[in-house]
């Protein structure tokens, strides 16, 4: 409330329903279906709970994978939020547990907080700890582990040493740094801090931050290309080599001769992510499908004068036209 009395405006993302669900029945065992149902208990708990502690109307929207994948959907949600923001309320925003299934979650509330800010052009993202930030080692385990007050960029390197028990931190930081890098990438700086200090929170206040401040990207994507590069892909292109340079080096739109395999179900519009053959651990870019699975797998490895005759009609020579694509490597392929 005091950063809205400043005149800020707050978008605020809270899990919490299926727990709350949960402490409403009687619930023995475990299962998706049961998550559902205890997280369509729990959802008037969690709004009633936010809602006792703040004198301004709070507003749910519950996100879906679909949201942030269909382009009309996504921006039809940030029209929504932006108005909730116009009329004074405040927007909780949540996962839509109640219908989403494992393999078509958002994921962690941190990296739906980071597209949530990129989502309403965020100017900070918050992500509370339960340690005073980012350190140098995990400070229950080290009594040298200090501080790291500011970070300019996500490394590969800062992110495995995130990923390894008792390198750094605690409570998922792995995660906060993932969400933290793509809040960066969209023009975003994060700000790590413990939620649990009532002194630190008091400091935020006053603009001082106790914790760590990760910097914004230089080089930000525009709004489409920021949507492109974090919107959930349906579906998986494997390229060739002569195609993942002419991606990374020319800024070439996707052919379907360089196309070696395609899989998923998608149609034509959807998000779908290229990986190149030699390096398939490693995503290489996002775009849009100009044709759907079942096409491309006729017109993989062809050249693109031949689509007409191959499916009859012919949308255009590329897979993905580069003005639909993002890259999500920087230079050559290593």
């Amino acid at each position: 409330q005091a950063a809205r009395a400043a005149g800020r405006e707050v978008v605020l993302v809270s899990s919490g329903a299926v727990a709350a669900g949960r402490a409403r029945v009687a619930s023995a065992g475990e299962g998706l279906v049961l998550r559902q149902a205890l997280a369509a208990l729990g959802q008037t708990q969690l709004i009633g709970f936010w809602q006792a502690l703040l004198s301004v109307p709070v507003a749910q929207v519950l996100l879906s994978h679909d949201d942030l994948r269909d382009r009309r959907r996504y921006l039809n949600a940030r029209a929504t939020l932006r108005e909730l923001l116009r009329l004074g309320a405040l927007p909780l925003i949540n996962e839509n547990d109640t219908v989403a299934v494992d393999e078509l979650k958002l994921g962690d509330n941190d990296n739906l907080a980071a597209a949530t800010a990129s989502l309403v052009d965020a100017d900070l993202l918050l992500i509370a700890t339960d340690i005073g930030g980012l350190y140098s080692a995990d400070p229950a385990r080290d009594a040298r582990a200090a501080p790291q007050p500011r970070i300019a960029h996500i490394t590969p390197h800062l992110l495995a040493a995130a990923g390894a028990a008792g390198r750094i931190g605690t409570g998922g930081m792995r995660t906060k740094l993932e969400a933290a890098a793509k809040a960066a990438t969209a023009g975003i700086a994060t700000a790590l801090f413990c939620g649990r200090d009532a002194e630190v929170v008091a400091a935020l206040r006053a603009d001082r931050l106790h914790g760590t401040l990760i910097e914004r990207a230089d080089n930000t994507l525009s709004a489409r290309k920021q949507w492109l590069r974090h919107a959930p892909a349906t579906g998986q292109l494997t390229v060739d080599a002569g195609a993942a340079a002419a991606l990374c080096a020319q800024g070439a739109s996707l052919l379907p001769g360089g196309v070696v395999a395609v899989a998923g179900e998608f149609h034509r519009g959807d998000v779908i992510e290229v990986r190149a053959s030699a390096h398939p651990a490693q995503p290489l870019a996002r775009g849009l499908a100009q044709y759907n699975a079942a096409e491309l797998r006729r017109i993989a490895g062809r050249k693109s004068g031949d689509i007409e005759s191959i499916l009859g009609f012919r949308y255009g020579e590329a897979v993905i036209h580069r003005d639909d694509l993002v890259l999500l490597v920087h230079g050559p392929m290593p």
